[in-house]
């Protein structure tokens, strides 16, 4: 059987093929997180002030709201993808909430910021471990993503793969946000999106491997 009679088969039986795969990413997303939160606290742990500045700092609580809001966004696209008809061009408009949202809090602080204080917001006192620990938590979750896009069909493997590294980065980056101490959104702007885009395109070399039916 041709390929494209196999996806046309696929496609044809949409109601027994969407949820199940939906309800294996859900898990395995599940599963992900709570392995990289079990490596987050035995590696780092909640930043001592976790409590305070999650009631008080806005700058916190938006860092917060762009990794969580880009978690949510690839997790759309991730679902979509595993499928053989997924076109994900109309979830990847959503990425323009976390992006421009970030995008307006960059002006803002450039805005309240002394301009001789803007390299040193930028550069922050974590960057290295800001590159280095969003791969490290995303490991867990990466590895249950893939199992659960193994199940699926992707036509295309490495944009798919590059989606669920996407997600993977996400979690990392929210469990790694609650540790660091840099909330400057110009900070945010730079290393956070490093850290991630390493591991997506991670996920897109091993989805052209892993991911080929």
């Amino acid at each position: 059987m041709k390929t494209e009679d196999v996806i046309r088969a696929v496609v044809a039986d949409n109601a027994s093929i969407q949820r199940p795969i939906g309800q294996t990413i859900t898990r395995a997303l599940g599963a992900g997180a709570l392995a990289g939160s079990v490596v987050f606290c035995g590696l780092l742990g909640l930043r001592p002030d976790f409590a305070w500045v999650l009631a008080n700092s806005a700058r916190f609580d938006f860092k917060l709201f762009f990794t969580i809001a880009v978690a949510a966004c690839a997790f759309l696209l991730t679902r979509r993808l595993a499928r053989p008809d997924g076109a994900g061009k109309t979830v990847a408009w959503a990425f323009a909430i976390p992006i421009g949202a970030l995008a307006v809090a960059v002006v803002m602080e450039l805005n309240a910021l002394p301009s001789d204080r803007w390299l040193i917001h930028a550069r922050g006192s974590n960057w290295l471990a800001c590159m280095t620990m969003i791969p490290v938590l995303s490991l867990a979750p990466l590895i249950a993503i893939f199992y659960a896009l193994r199940q699926g069909a992707p036509s295309s493997p490495a944009i798919a793969g590059a989606a669920g590294g996407l997600l993977a980065a996400a979690i990392g980056a929210t469990l790694y946000a609650t540790h660091c101490s840099d909330d400057s959104p110009l900070f945010v702007s730079i290393w956070y999106p490093i850290g991630i885009t390493f591991v997506a395109v991670a996920g897109a070399l091993a989805g052209r491997r892993l991911l080929r039916w």
